[in-house]
Order: C-alpha cells, then structure tokens, then sequence
C-alpha cells in the first residue's frame, strides 16, 4: 500500500471531502479507501488528521426502511424510559442522572408520570 496524499488544513483540492461533508451532501464512502488525509498542526501534541474520500467515487445514502425506523423509535423509547418507575419520561434520561428527574429528586415525589 502507497503512502496517502496529505494536506495541509484547509487547503485540500476539490473532488475530496470527509464523512461529513459527504453525509451533508447525502453521500457516503460506499466502501472506497481512504484516498487522502488532511492534517491541522497542534502547537504541544500531534497534528489533528482527517480522512478524505473521493467524492466521484462516493454512493447514494441508503434510505431507511421501516424496519429501520422501528428500530430507531424503539432504541429511543429504551433512552427515555425511567428504570425505576418505568414511565416514559417525555425527554432523553441524562445519563449522569440515570432516572427520571422526579425519581432522582424524590424530595418532589415521583408519581411515575412525567411532568
């Protein structure tokens, strides 16, 4: 394997875009290599690098199926049910917390329905 093509922060040519940039325009790699690096210099560590993907080479995002939306709602239900009361909370349960807000705080109750 060759060495990869790097460039300075900023100063890769068009035609090479990251992961995100791909994404943002509704692409991905679609299994290519990595076809080049892009590197940041940091003053005390290493520089940042990022890798870069040809864009011409890139393939459509692949749509979600209903099985993946399933999913995707069921994985969201498990984040904002309480494991102590076991009700939907209605938000996200911060994982610093681990409970719902009134379960972590039961100076307030915890009637198990969220406000």
């Amino acid at each position: 394997m060759g060495a990869l093509p790097v460039f300075r922060w900023r100063l890769a040519p068009d035609g090479y875009a990251t992961r995100r940039q791909l994404r943002a325009r509704g692409l991905r790699p679609g299994g290519q290599d990595v076809a080049a690096q892009l590197e940041r210099p940091r003053r005390r560590r290493g520089p940042l690098v990022a890798y870069l993907y040809r864009v011409d080479l890139a393939k459509p995002v692949r749509p979600m199926t209903p099985a993946k939306w399933g999913a995707l709602a069921k994985a969201n239900r498990a984040r904002r049910t309480c494991p102590a009361c076991r009700h939907d909370a209605g938000y996200v349960i911060p994982a610093a917390l681990g409970l719902c807000v009134p379960c972590a705080y039961p100076e307030g109750g915890c009637d198990g329905i969220a406000a």
